[in-house]
């Protein structure tokens, strides 16, 4: 039970982390387009690994 909590723990994580990655990969002008700013990243990133 224990290990399995860690575990969804660090795939979260790593969810959130590729997400930032993915993101700040973009330019300004095509975060933008899908209507976002820089600063939303880090939200947005733990929206969806749900940390």
């Amino acid at each position: 039970m224990f290990v399995t909590m860690i575990a969804a723990k660090i795939r979260s994580y790593l969810r959130y982390r590729e997400t930032v990655r993915e993101l700040s990969r973009l330019t300004d002008r095509e975060l933008d387009d899908l209507g976002l700013s820089r600063s939303e990243i880090p939200f947005i990133a733990r929206t969806h690994a749900v940390i």
